[in-house]
């Protein structure tokens, strides 16, 4: 199916409408539309074609934006590199995805340059790619949504990260779904704080072309400067991770947020009970979700007027998606799923098993066809013989009023085989004391869920979209037993 170019047509209908409002300035549908041909015409200068392959190592703003739609109109692959990588490891997803070409911004041209040298892909600036003479070439006015968009790199929770190969059906999908769950309104502006590498953060810029509204973009999290679009800016809905909305109701005390907001969109992992309430509390329209790179972001989405009627929950599917559990797997079926795993055959076959894509995600869904997200299947912690679910323990610790984050993993335990361990990241001024803890959790848990080991630490690894990195953890948790930390 080919379905006119989102841009193009939201352009040509209101081509004075706000589209991006970014650090560097505002565009209209209009002129983003003529910032993406421009482009692309003078990519195609440096040799980019149908088919290429090309990484960004871009910040948050209108460049990236810009660029999206370029690589989009010439029919290339688009390769967001997550800026915050070390250069061997964006040097690795740069030869796994066969980009050829990685085009930076100031901020990230030593990133670039470091990890193009050894994965022999070639550098271009932004300020280069300016310079180029726009060639003469016919570009696509049309979206054909079974073409691939980009290949989005997992946060790789544990192991090395996979390329999911996304298709623009798969961001119509995605988009057309949530739109039918959440409702689009004519003056929705659409706050994209997360990092537009991040599959989140991707969705947003692609809702904000299907919808025709604008999407608020900001180079980095800063939970002040969220609060400011929201009051200020006219923010109707935002996304954000629950470590963002957090820091966002920390800073903002008392003050409630105006009533134009009518959705927080909160993804990441399972909601933290307490957060639920304390939004609940505070009347903010939070909408849990439950989503994957695999499946362009959202797959179920509780609406903010189902959250007290249905705690734990991450909502029903969306329309277009399927979602079943085998045991307590979760599986997802529909146009938003992957295409695959780029140039993995293997682990492309064992996710992708007779159209249902396996997440690896243990879940429940209820009578009334809600999904209740529990844990990462190889997160699961057996101790004793007993399942225990990190997130469980992990909300349990964020009810103390001393702890800002909590972390939790097992570890191995000669007598039981194996433990949970948990670290916890102490608000301001707090003092945490292990034993006082443990009290708190055995009130609240079962005896082997209770954690054996307790750490104080700085701050948990997590990745670019707040997802905690439990493979990094385990090392940490490792090098405590060890005395090392």
């Amino acid at each position: 199916m080919i379905l006119p170019d989102w841009l193009a047509a939201r352009a040509a209908a209101a081509p004075d409408a706000e589209a991006v409002v970014a650090p560097e300035g505002v565009l209209t549908f209009g002129g983003l539309d003529a910032e993406a041909l421009s482009a692309a015409r003078r990519l195609a200068a440096v040799g980019v074609a149908p088919g290429s392959r090309v990484a960004l190592a871009l910040g948050n703003g209108l460049p990236f934006v810009v660029l999206t739609h370029a690589l989009a109109r010439l029919g290339a692959v688009m390769v967001p590199l997550n800026t915050r990588l070390a250069p061997a490891e964006a040097s690795w997803q740069l030869s796994d995805s066969r980009a050829s070409l990685v085009v930076c911004d100031d901020a990230h041209g030593a990133l670039a340059a470091d990890a193009a040298r050894a994965a022999g892909a070639r550098v271009l600036a932004l300020d280069e790619l300016e310079a180029a003479v726009p060639a003469e070439v016919a570009l696509g006015r049309g979206t054909d949504l079974a073409a691939p968009q980009g290949i989005i790199y997992t946060s790789a929770t544990s192991g090395r990260p996979k390329g999911a190969l996304l298709s623009f059906g798969n961001h119509w999908w995605s988009a057309v779904g949530s739109a039918l769950n959440l409702g689009v309104h004519r003056d929705d502006r659409w706050l994209v704080p997360l990092p537009a590498y991040h599959v989140g953060g991707l969705a947003g810029l692609w809702r904000g072309a299907i919808y025709g509204i604008p999407v608020v973009i900001q180079d980095r999290f800063d939970p002040e400067a969220a609060n400011h679009a929201i009051d200020v800016g006219g923010v109707t809905a935002v996304s954000v991770v629950s470590t963002m909305l957090r820091r966002m109701l920390d800073a903002r005390g008392d003050r409630p947020y105006p009533a134009a907001l009518r959705c927080v969109l909160l993804g990441g992992g399972p909601a933290p009970a307490e957060l639920i309430e304390r939004c609940l509390a505070a009347r903010v329209p939070v909408a849990p979700t439950y989503g994957l790179t695999e499946a362009a972001s959202q797959v179920a989405t509780l609406r903010p007027d189902e959250v007290a009627r249905r705690p734990g929950s991450s909502g029903r599917p969306l329309l277009p998606v399927e979602v079943r559990v085998d045991g307590e797997e979760i599986l997802v079926r529909g146009p938003t799923v992957m295409l695959g795993y780029a140039d993995r055959p293997e682990e492309t076959a064992a996710a992708l098993r007779d159209g249902w894509l396996r997440t690896g995600d243990l879940g429940r869904l209820d009578d009334d066809g809600y999904l209740y997200v529990l844990d990462r299947r190889e997160d699961l912690i057996v101790s004793g013989g007993e399942n225990v679910y990190p997130a469980e323990v992990e909300a349990v610790l964020l009810q103390h009023p001393a702890v800002a984050d909590a972390g939790v993993v097992g570890v191995p335990d000669p007598q039981w085989g194996a433990a949970v361990a948990a670290a916890v990241v102490p608000r301001p001024g707090a003092q945490l004391d292990e034993a006082s803890l443990r009290a708190f959790c055995a009130d609240r848990l079962a005896h082997y869920k209770v954690p054996r080991r307790i750490w104080a630490a700085d701050a948990l690894p997590r990745g670019p979209g707040g997802k905690l990195l439990r493979r990094e953890l385990r090392a940490q948790a490792a090098a405590h037993a060890a005395g090392r930390l």
